[in-house]
């Protein structure tokens, strides 16, 4: 199962006093590194917070956003009349006892300390986390769904690209047997050339050498089973359980490794040209794989 490094979740809640609000977004990261921005004074939860997260989530920079915001009463708030009348008075004064603009009274009430907010002082923070918690872990579930779906669709395209490397070494291997062929007739015909304008012999046992020599040297049947080995290896890890990313990042290295040698070994055009195919594709699956989990 592969889970994408990349996602968002989001769960709100809301009651007679006050709203709950949790977005956590997730990228790629070679490691597991959370912030988050907590509504004081729920911020002594982060440690709460950060098991919830570690417990489902094992790579990745992952943002989380818990916001808590009290609902607004009437009985909140109250008129501080001496400092309206003072403020009143003083304006009166500054006008010359004149008629008071229509405005007067709205921009009193805008002057600091008219108006005074009788909030109740919140209780322990820890109080609140049986509430808090579900919450949470909606929001952290609805994360993993996202990046569950985006792993699956991930992990067809892999598949696919996987299937064109194994495609691609097939025609390589098919292709060995050729290839040797091919330098024997060259050769041959290139010393028949020589003996005819320059009337040289050859002995047959020095062109069964040199062929030899040149089918030992283009050898790939290891780097074949090898590649080979590493296809199923990395369609093992792809089924894993176990956030299988750093395994694939591994696997494909090596790959690419034996893919390498098989081009400086093989002394052949169509060769080379599968090679470039099988790098082509290797390098899109290194590119997915950097946001698999």
């Amino acid at each position: 199962m592969l889970l994408s490094m990349t996602g968002f979740g989001e769960a709100r809640r809301q009651d007679e006093a006050r709203t709950i609000s949790v977005e956590v977004r997730s990228v790629n990261g070679r490691h597991l590194k959370l912030s988050t921005r907590i509504s004081e004074p729920f911020s002594a939860l982060e440690a709460d917070i950060e098991r919830l997260v570690r417990h489902r989530l094992k790579r990745g920079t992952v943002q989380l956003n818990l916001r808590v915001e009290s609902l607004r009463r009437p009985e909140d708030y109250r008129l501080n009349l001496a400092a309206l009348e003072g403020y009143r008075a003083q304006l009166l004064a500054f006008l010359g006892g004149e008629q008071s603009p229509p405005d007067f009274f709205s921009a009193l009430l805008s002057l600091p300390g008219v108006v005074d907010s009788a909030r109740p002082a919140l209780d322990d923070p820890r109080e609140h986390w049986p509430t808090l918690e579900p919450i949470v872990v909606e929001a952290l579930d609805q994360l993993q769904r996202s990046r569950l779906e985006e792993g699956r669709s991930m992990g067809q395209e892999l598949r696919s690209l996987a299937l064109d490397v194994t495609g691609h070494l097939d025609r390589i291997a098919s292709r060995v047997p050729e290839v040797v062929s091919a330098y024997r007739d060259r050769l041959t015909e290139r010393v028949a050339s020589l003996i005819q304008d320059r009337g040289l012999t050859i002995e047959p046992e020095h062109l069964i050498r040199e062929v030899a020599i040149f089918a030992e040297r283009s050898d790939i049947a290891e780097e074949i089973t090898r590649l080979r080995a590493h296809l199923d290896q990395f369609d093992a890890v792809l089924s894993s359980d176990d956030a299988p990313g750093r395994k694939l990042e591994f696997v494909v290295q090596e790959m690419g490794r034996e893919t390498n040698t098989i081009g400086s070994k093989a002394n052949d055009v169509e060769i080379s040209r599968s090679v470039v195919e099988i790098k082509g594709a290797l390098e899109k699956i290194r590119e997915l794989i950097q946001n698999v989990e």
